[in-house]
């Protein structure tokens, strides 16, 4: 199923309603699969380096941030807040029309570490504009905290994923209704990446030198390898039997692959209005982006605790694998 498929199926279907169950009636460990629940959609997920919180982005209609415990799976909402904080930097973010929270629909994310537990999160979103958010992350206190820094609005036609930060500054971002990949860097706004038209880009990572995208290939199952900055382009794949949304990196420098069995328009939008999930199965592969080569990790059918899974990442010894389609439970398991 392509993106572009999904996004119609929502807009039929209202993909905003919550179609789970009460979390809190369901919320209880099966077997060693534990459970956070409380943030509806958690479409993606990052890692708050050296402290234990994750970053959950909710992919809804008015939408939010939240942050995730892991000590005691406890959820704190970041943004949108009603004490929300804005520091526009005017000169990275020039063209960024200032702080917009309506209709704020997050998708996904991500954490560029750095000093002092304050860090840069970027964050794809929806709704009253189709843009990058920018926030700083002070995680120095007993609870993250978010601040508004700025935003860069995509041109028109994109219709933003992922997004990725990149060692050299800026961010990339995938685009599945243009099939392709852009940069942005407060010098050069928005620059298709050579060698991605038409790759079919979902989710996306960067490889700490910079010199490699690996790319979430939603409709061709597979994970991709292109090259950054490098003439001839180069490009590998390797396939792993379901459908790609997410890719993240895990401790060990192997990347984690999540998605799903493969949909139709209808079977994703009889899936959303909770008619038809049955059969559906949520997956994550271990990827080696040397060898490419995949290896199955994770396997979960339906249910009303895990709809239709979107995201996994490492935390601690854990894997915590996020979702769409209404659901309110993030999934935690031993990562083996």
């Amino acid at each position: 199923m392509t993106k572009q498929e999904y996004w119609a199926a929502c807009v039929t279907l209202s993909c905003g309603l919550a179609l789970a169950g009460p979390a809190s009636a369901q919320c209880e460990p099966e077997g060693d699969t534990q459970f956070v629940c409380g943030p509806i959609s958690p479409e993606d997920l990052a890692l708050v380096r050296e402290t234990p919180w994750v970053i959950v982005a909710s992919m809804e209609d008015d939408g939010y941030l939240s942050a995730a415990d892991s000590r005691d799976g406890g959820t704190t909402r970041l943004f949108p807040t009603g004490t929300a904080v804005a520091r526009h930097d005017s000169g990275q973010y020039a063209d960024c029309p200032g702080m917009s929270t309506d209709g704020f629909r997050a998708h996904g994310i991500s954490l560029r570490p750095g000093p002092g537990g304050l860090h840069d999160l970027y964050v794809v979103r929806h709704g009253a504009r189709e843009a990058v958010e920018v926030f700083e992350v002070d995680a120095r206190g007993s609870t993250p905290t978010l601040t508004w820094v700025g935003c860069a609005v995509a041109p028109d036609g994109l219709g933003l994923n992922a997004v990725v930060a990149l060692p050299d500054g800026g961010f990339a971002a995938t685009s599945p209704r243009t099939r392709d990949i852009w940069e942005w860097h407060a010098t050069a706004p928005w620059v298709r990446v050579p060698g991605s038209e038409d790759i079919g880009p979902n989710g996306i990572e960067v490889s700490p030198d910079g010199a490699w995208f690996l790319v979430a290939g939603y409709a061709s199952q597979s994970v991709i390898r292109l090259s950054r900055g490098q003439t001839p382009v180069q490009q590998t794949r390797v396939g792993v039997g379901f459908n790609v949304d997410n890719v993240h990196w895990a401790a060990d420098g192997t990347l984690l692959a999540a998605g799903h069995t493969a949909l139709t328009p209808s079977g994703v939008g009889d899936c959303i209005a909770r008619r038809g999930c049955e059969g559906i199965v949520s997956f994550v592969a271990r990827v080696d982006t040397d060898a490419m080569t995949q290896r199955e990790i994770f396997r979960y059918p339906t249910d009303d605790r895990l709809i239709l899974g979107t995201t996994a990442i490492q935390v601690g010894e854990e894997l915590w694998v996020g979702q769409v389609a209404g659901g309110t439970h993030i999934v935690r398991v031993p990562l083996r």
